[in-house]
């Protein structure tokens, strides 16, 4: 488990370093961004979950990120799930 506290920059900076891994053109990379737009799969966001776990200490299921649109969501729920 990491040392980085989970604060909503840590956690931004993680998901955008990880989307642009995955190919993501940074200047798309912003909180309202819609995931779908980013054209980032299942696949992409199970890579993601084990990042999370890896950098920040964070363990994402599949249902912690049922009806997430936006990145901010996303962002917002793994904080929420630190705490």
């Amino acid at each position: 488990m990491s040392s980085t506290t989970v604060t909503p920059e840590a956690v931004e900076a993680v998901i955008f370093e990880a989307l642009k891994g995955f190919g993501v053109e940074e200047e798309l990379l912003t909180r309202d961004a819609e995931i779908t737009a980013l054209d980032i799969d299942s696949l992409d966001l199970a890579e993601l979950a084990q990042v999370l776990d890896d950098e920040l200490g964070v363990e994402i299921k599949g249902d912690d990120v049922k009806g997430i649109t936006i990145v901010a969501d996303l962002i917002d729920r793994v904080v929420a799930k630190a705490a």
